[in-house]
């Protein structure tokens, strides 16, 4: 691979395949010695639950008694 003026890199297609990146996926860099490591970035879950919760009322909030007094009243 030739070194664009950017810095940038062309992923060969394969690798791409693979790895399932496309358009807008999340790489990691990582320096290994004198080489330079690619990864795919792993989801974080907690992250992504929170942005749902935080994007509108679909998540209720309850107080962990709550939840506890709404199970004994469910399940006796």
């Amino acid at each position: 691979m030739k070194v664009g003026l950017k810095g940038q890199v062309v992923i060969p297609k394969v690798f791409r395949k693979i790895l399932g990146i496309g358009p807008g996926s999340r790489v990691v860099f990582e320096l290994d010695g004198n080489r330079l490591l690619i990864r795919k970035r792993s989801v974080d879950v907690v992250k992504v639950f929170e942005r749902i919760a935080k994007s509108g009322n679909l998540v209720k909030k309850i107080e962990p008694n709550e939840y506890v007094e709404e199970l004994e009243d469910r399940f006796g």
